[in-house]
């Protein structure tokens, strides 16, 4: 090619743009695919983060969300005076798939007029569920012979204290029990004395009540040489 012919126009643009560099593209590549790998990390951390949190911040937003539950056990007129009655309510700390575990019975006892006593069902032994006897004005517990008087203080067997009670309101002719606390012991001592026996005479469910005889506890009596 002689060196001194002239160049064309085409030529020259040609020549003068630069040659296109592979490194560079290469380059852009590593990083869009770096700063892509990044967000997808960010957004599985975010996602797997959440259940983890709920499952360590759950129990105190729940408790201090329902440490003032109120719960309605119904209107008063539901409950005669002079007698006690077994009531269920909505644990306000369950979540809905619990279904029927978030039901929780209660005993109610209407003294007279707005006075009440809204028992737990558990017997303060060992949990059981504690039934109620009208016609002996006792509750009993059938697991391992637990008796509280009609007041939930404690009348004989293994419970060292009364049932616990909730504490209640009346509002607008509604009787509402503060179902967010643990509750309180109905008495720490009992001021009647003790049942020592419960016997239940055939075909009737009167229950007697014994008192101590008097003498020296047998328990305290030694054993013979």
């Amino acid at each position: 090619m002689n060196t001194n012919e002239p160049v064309s126009q085409g030529d020259q643009t040609t020549a003068a743009e630069p040659a296109a560099n592979p490194g560079s593209a290469g380059h852009s590549r590593r990083v869009f695919l770096f700063k892509l790998s990044l967000l997808l990390n960010g957004v599985v951390g975010a996602v797997l983060a959440v259940p983890v949190l709920g499952y360590l911040l759950g129990p105190a937003l729940k408790k201090s969300s329902s440490e003032n539950s109120w719960i309605d056990l119904g209107p008063v007129g539901n409950f005669p005076e002079g007698e006690t009655r077994l009531v269920n309510f909505r644990n306000p700390t369950t979540t809905p798939w619990d279904g029927q575990t978030g039901d929780i019975p209660c005993w109610v006892r209407h003294i007279s007029g707005n006075s009440f006593q809204v028992f737990a069902i558990n017997c303060a032994h060992l949990g059981c569920p504690v039934r109620w006897f009208a016609q002996s004005r006792l509750f009993l517990c059938p697991c391992h012979g637990g008796a509280y008087y009609e007041d939930g203080s404690r009348a004989s067997g293994p419970p060292e204290r009364g049932l616990f009670m909730y504490e209640y309101r009346i509002v607008a002719g509604a009787l509402m029990i503060s179902a967010g606390k643990m509750p309180t012991l109905a008495a720490r001592n009992c001021t009647r004395p003790p049942l020592i026996q419960i016997q239940a005479s055939p075909g009737s469910t009167t229950i007697a009540e014994l008192h101590p005889v008097e003498g020296p506890d047998p328990r305290n009596t030694p054993w013979p040489a």
